[in-house]
């Protein structure tokens, strides 16, 4: 066994359509399975009505199976294989089964030149047909027309050739008359000089045609050159109204370019708008984001105080001098609700500033000449709330001192 045969039998083998892959480690060990089956798929494909069994299961089996095919091979494909070799199933088993590739694979080659030769033969025919024998196409055509209709005319005189036959024996048995002859003569010759008188008189009404035709071409001559000299003379006049026309024209350019350069203009500054609000809403969200921060933080500490403050009225042993510690505490938490209003009303009133200019440095300034603006207002602000904090607070403090007295008179009843 060589490297090449079993290349050039597994190349054939999928080339007739072998459903199953074969690869070159498959011979290497016998496998007498693949060459069975390899055997009777070649027979099929030689002869599809062979009935050859396909058991090979036992060791008779076997050797009836590789004897049938030998035997079919030698009877029908006159191709004489080596049985010992193909029931080893190995190596040397591929050398027989090539030469049965070798025949189908020949022959399918073979067979598809023939069928390409054949499927150009009959192109390059029905082309010339087409291309060069319409004409005779056509003749074929009227011929077979005129074959129909002579058919049918000589059907229809068939059909009356008994009572034909009859005058005809007629006419044949009785004797010529020459006076009938002359007389049939006359009539003939005077039929045959009306029509030559006709086509005389239609040569003659030919001859008038043309010269009418011709003096209705010379006519359309004159008037052509008429028209064509008029034609020039008014291309090589100028109109009154083009000085106009181009003054506007060039006017009409003027205005265009103007149209251009602020329709770019109006694009660029609608773009700079867009950029300036898209800014201006993520610095809005920004700020809203911080002071829902802020709320909730403040939120958080009030609830911290007042609890405290609970915490601290709730106790039985307040004396005087915490009273007016709570005062303290109530002042300083008013002070800070206060201010934390007065910070989300600055915050939330001073949330979109800026203008349309350009440039980045200026808006930089202005943000910041803003914001310091922003807090010294805040400050003062807060200065205001301080004062309103210190009028408002004593009435508020008074509450909260009054509340432990009933904890002291408790006591005293103890």
């Amino acid at each position: 066994m060589s490297f090449r045969d079993l290349r050039n039998f597994t190349e054939m083998m999928r080339a007739l359509g072998y459903p199953r892959l074969i690869s070159m480690e498959n011979f290497h060990t016998p496998n007498f399975m693949l060459v069975s089956e390899v055997l009777l798929w070649l027979v099929k494909r030689y002869e599809p009505q062979t009935d050859i069994p396909p058991d090979v299961e036992t060791e008779q089996d076997r050797v009836f199976f590789i004897k049938a095919v030998a035997q079919f091979m030698a009877t029908k494909a006159h191709i004489k294989l080596n049985t010992k070799k193909l029931y080893q199933a190995d190596g040397y088993a591929v050398k027989e089964l090539l030469k049965v590739t070798s025949v189908l694979y020949g022959a399918m080659n073979t067979k598809g030149v023939e069928r390409a030769a054949l499927s150009e033969e009959d192109s390059s025919k029905f082309k010339f047909d087409l291309g060069s024998k319409i004409a005779d196409l056509k003749a074929a055509r009227q011929l077979a027309s005129e074959i129909t209709s002579k058919g049918a005319s000589l059907y229809d005189l068939l059909g009356k050739e008994v009572e034909l036959r009859e005058a005809r024996t007629e006419s044949i048995a009785r004797p010529l008359e020459i006076n009938e002859a002359e007389k049939m003569l006359k009539i003939a010759i005077d039929c045959v000089l009306e029509e030559v008188q006709k086509t005389k008189d239609m040569l003659n009404n030919v001859a008038l045609d043309e010269a009418n035709l011709e003096a209705k071409i010379e006519k359309r001559k004159s008037e052509l050159e008429r028209s064509q000299k008029r034609l020039q003379t008014l291309q090589s006049v100028r109109p009154a109204f083009m000085d106009e026309y181009e003054k506007i024209e060039e006017q009409l350019q003027k205005q265009y370019s103007t149209y251009l350069e602020k329709f770019r203009n109006l694009t660029y500054m609608e773009q700079l708008l867009d950029d300036r609000r898209r800014t201006e809403q993520e610095m809005f969200e920004e700020a809203a984001h911080v002071l829902q921060l802020m709320q909730k933080r403040l939120k958080e500490e009030e609830q911290h105080l007042f609890q405290q403050g609970n915490n601290d009225d709730s106790d039985g042993e307040i004396q005087e001098d915490e009273g007016s510690s709570s005062e303290g505490e109530a002042k300083q938490i008013l002070k800070q609700r206060t201010t934390t209003e007065t910070l989300l009303q600055g915050r939330a009133g001073a949330r979109i500033v800026g203008t349309m200019q350009g440039g980045d440095t200026e808006e930089e300034g202005d943000s910041e000449d803003s914001e310091t603006d922003l807090d010294e207002d805040e400050d003062e602000e807060e200065d205001d709330i301080e004062d309103d904090s210190m009028e408002i607070s004593p009435s508020k403090s008074s509450h909260r001192a009054r509340k432990p007295e009933p904890l002291e008179e408790s006591d005293n009843d103890f």
